[in-house]
């Protein structure tokens, strides 16, 4: 096979490897601009759970829990598909930072998405894995996985602090506290005179209002993270797809060359070939 024969092959590849990549950049731009308008609404639902919080903790604080907990679980939200940079990285180096100097031991970690989990194997800390979501049609079977396995290590633990690391829509990380929830929730309006009518006793209402909460803000964070994992999808495709666009250009010059090579190579032959039978005559 000729080298100009190669070349061709070659960047017959590369175009069908530019033409996969960018259905995967459109995919993750038309999953971007659904998630986005999922998260409004979300973020709405946790801003009101945390309203009826500080109205209700205004007069009835005395139902937050006194003890510090005595163990931490990190609920680490990274990806479950690749092409996204150094997403996975960040997570792990964020929990380092956290953990960093801290006296009071080894928290238990909680991975989501097989990307982060290779980076976890053979972790002792790690109390679980659960797949992740590449879809929002997969967030709600993702989220009931992670309530599972929560609820399943606060009943080996007396006093457990849930905190969870993932992905802002502005790219960077984030450490924040799920439960005990409410610890850093807005303050009530000034002018409450009356306590909120009740019907039930405050503590059963709290636990209850404390799991709404908890499923509505995991729904955010894991929206959150999914815009931010398409985001960084979309930046590092596209300089993928640069770097394919500028190899073929490239392998195009190449051919070119070597065609007008063939194409003197034909002509000296066709001369030499002429001159031959002119002396023959």
């Amino acid at each position: 096979m000729s080298r100009r024969r190669e070349l061709e092959q070659h960047r017959e590849s590369l175009g069908e490897i530019r033409e996969i990549m960018g259905s995967m950049k459109t995919l993750a731009y038309m999953e971007t601009r659904k998630l986005g308008r999922f998260l409004e609404t979300q973020r709405n639902v946790v801003q009101s759970i945390a309203e009826v919080a500080a109205d209700f903790l205004a007069f009835f604080g005395d139902t937050l829990p006194v003890r510090a907990p005595v163990a931490r679980l990190f609920l680490l939200v990274g990806t479950e598909r690749g092409f996204c940079g150094d997403f996975n990285h960040a997570i792990l180096q964020r929990l380092e930072s956290e953990l960093d100097g801290d006296p009071a031991g080894q928290p238990l970690l909680l991975p989501v998405g097989h990307k982060l989990h290779i980076l976890l194997e053979g972790e002792p800390r790690v109390a679980a894995r659960i797949p992740g979501a590449s879809v929002v049609e997969e967030v709600t079977a993702l989220l009931s996985q992670v309530t599972t396995e929560i609820g399943a290590i606060q009943a080996r633990q007396d006093e457990l602090a849930v905190y969870c690391i993932h992905h802002t829509d502005k790219s960077d990380t984030v450490v924040r506290q799920l439960l005990p929830p409410f610890l850093d929730g807005p303050a009530p309006p000034a002018e409450l005179s009356f306590p909120p009518l009740l019907q039930e006793e405050p503590l059963p209402f709290l636990s209850q209002l404390a799991d709404h909460y908890l499923l509505a803000v995991l729904y955010e964070i894991i929206y959150t993270s999914l815009i931010a994992e398409n985001d960084a999808r979309l930046a590092h495709l596209g300089s993928a797809l640069r770097h394919l666009d500028e190899q073929t250009e490239e392998l195009a010059r190449q051919g070119n060359i070597l065609r007008q090579e063939e194409i003197i190579e034909e002509i000296e032959v066709l001369l030499l070939s002429s001159g031959s039978d002119s002396g023959q005559r």
